[in-house]
């Protein structure tokens, strides 16, 4: 039977992506409207649904491809998942490490030494995430793929719970502190926090993997029953009793991106349903579509490549930077393309510093879509 195909999952993909960009670039860290940055710890911004959005359109990818997988054989489908989970892992330790050069303190080029390179990050989540998450979708049946990640959410949240200090869900008390610093070290960990804390460590690394399954059911129902009002049907319904249960769930649990609870799982899932159906009446079902459809579309189509550049550049730009005096303590201060951009053309445009500094995060977009869209009409499609 012929699969049919939904555009309204490659609209998802490419707008996911596109928030991505736009909320890890923003003008200034320090003037930021409060849906455009994360919760301080527990709670859930529309820029904490970004990530789990992107593993769960993982997920309905791999429902598309699992099939060709399948005939190709259990060779075939350990070579792929196993050498792209290495490539995307080793493409964020590159951006981690990149551009490999840095200014010491007397304004000299150094390189950056192993010892303080972080080892974790999205990309390497998402690389550990997308292997484990293929080979749960592999070889078990439906049944036992969802007992697999009940009993992951359920394990996660007794850890946390058995092995936590006097309140188990606050930065001082998980537990997944002490595992990291063990297995990584404090050198090789996030420190943005002000302490060695990743966000993105091993500890927390067993729910995202349910998330990317979860996409991968979703995808698998959507073309089991087709462009349909059933399919539609069910899926607002999953989406309703899922965001129930985690909102009731959070409660004991609490919703919290930074060590990525269970029930920040469950509830990030039952959006990125609902959204999806919503996209799908819409798209599929009343064939809306337009130049915001076509916008997303095409980050979509080179999600990995246009994350990576977004990442990449940024760092390579900040090495070309030029003295613009001394600050009240005798210290120099210098300026990079980037900075001059924020503090010349989008700062001076606004009274109220956040608007200066989205201008400068939707600039950010629109280079960044141009590059995806020469790319896609020149049928260029960068893939691991």
């Amino acid at each position: 039977m012929k699969k049919e195909r939904f555009y309204s999952l490659d609209v998802f993909r490419g707008a996911t992506v596109a928030l991505m960009i736009l909320v890890n670039n923003p003008g200034s860290w320090d003037h930021i409207y409060p849906p455009l940055d994360h919760a301080a710890w527990h709670g859930c911004t529309p820029t904490d649904l970004v990530f789990p959005f992107f593993l769960f359109a993982i997920g309905n990818a791999m429902a598309f491809v699992m099939p060709r997988l399948r005939e190709a054989g259990n060779g075939a489908f350990f070579k792929k998942t196993i050498k792209r989970s290495i490539l995307i892992f080793l493409i964020g330790l590159f951006l981690n490490w990149s551009p490999f050069i840095k200014y010491d303190d007397a304004g000299h080029f150094v390189f950056k030494v192993w010892e303080n390179i972080r080892i974790m990050g999205v990309l390497q989540r998402t690389a550990v995430a997308y292997l484990v998450a293929s080979f749960i979708a592999y070889f078990c049946k439906p049944k036992v793929a969802m007992g697999i990640c009940v009993f992951i959410l359920l394990f996660y949240w007794w850890l946390c719970v058995q092995f936590g200090a006097a309140d188990p869900f606050s930065i001082q008390g998980w537990f997944g502190t002490n595992v990291d610093k063990s297995i990584l070290g404090e050198t090789h960990m996030y420190h943005g926090e002000g302490l060695a804390f990743d966000p993105e460590g091993l500890a927390s690394g067993l729910t995202p993997i349910v998330q990317i399954v979860f996409g991968y059911f979703v995808g698998n129902y959507i073309q089991k029953l087709g462009k349909t009002y059933e399919m539609l049907t069910h899926l607002f319904v999953a989406a309703a009793f899922t965001i129930l249960v985690a909102i009731i769930w959070n409660n004991w649990f609490p919703f919290n991106k930074k060590i990525w609870t269970s029930s920040y799982v469950v509830y990030t899932t039952g959006l990125a349903i609902m959204i999806i159906a919503v996209i799908i009446y819409f798209i599929e079902f009343k064939g809306h579509k337009s130049w915001l459809t076509k916008f997303f579309d095409v980050f979509g189509k080179n999600p990995l490549f246009i994350f990576c550049l977004s990442g990449f550049l940024p760092r390579v730009l900040w090495l070309v930077r030029w003295s613009i005096g001394t600050n009240p303590e005798g210290k120099p201060l210098y300026e990079n393309p980037l900075s001059w951009l924020y503090h010349h053309l989008c700062q001076p445009v606004f009274a109220d510093e956040r608007n200066g500094s989205l201008m400068y995060a939707i600039i950010n977009i629109i280079f960044y879509w141009s590059i995806v869209y020469i790319l896609d009409k020149k049928k260029i499609y960068i893939k691991v």
